[in-house]
């Protein structure tokens, strides 16, 4: 499976933006599909996931309330809806896949995922 993220882009303070994850290839049941942030000079922070069955969430407790993961399976996609934003959350954004045979509980460890695709930048400005 390869993912692509879209959807970044200059917003104000407590402005809002949806990012987009497209899948191409096969995403299952137990997979997860997991969001990710990089800010200049920072190490990759884990921002929220999602499984594919059940659609259950995640976040990291920052974006709890601010944002929202969401996915629709008849088009292998995902999404970020993000509310609220703060200049703190000006970075690359990510998406990727934890491939799981079976349910396992939604993790925020990056190296869990994998078919890291290209990012896409998310500046917020005061």
């Amino acid at each position: 499976v390869q993912l692509q993220a879209s959807g970044g882009g200059l917003v104000q303070l407590g402005g809002s933006l949806r990012l987009s994850c497209a899948a191409s290839g096969d995403i299952f049941s137990n997979d997860h599909i997991g969001w990710f942030r990089q800010a200049p000079g920072q190490e990759r922070e884990f921002v929220a996931a999602i499984n594919w069955r059940a659609a259950k969430t995640y976040y990291v407790d920052s974006v709890k309330g601010r944002f929202t993961i969401s996915r629709d399976s008849s088009k292998n996609m995902v999404y970020l809806q993000m509310n609220g934003l703060k200049p703190e959350d000006t970075a690359v954004y990510y998406c990727a896949v934890r491939r799981s045979l079976r349910a396992t509980p939604l993790s925020p460890v990056a190296s869990y995922y994998s078919a890291w695709g290209q990012g896409t930048l998310v500046t917020v400005s005061s």
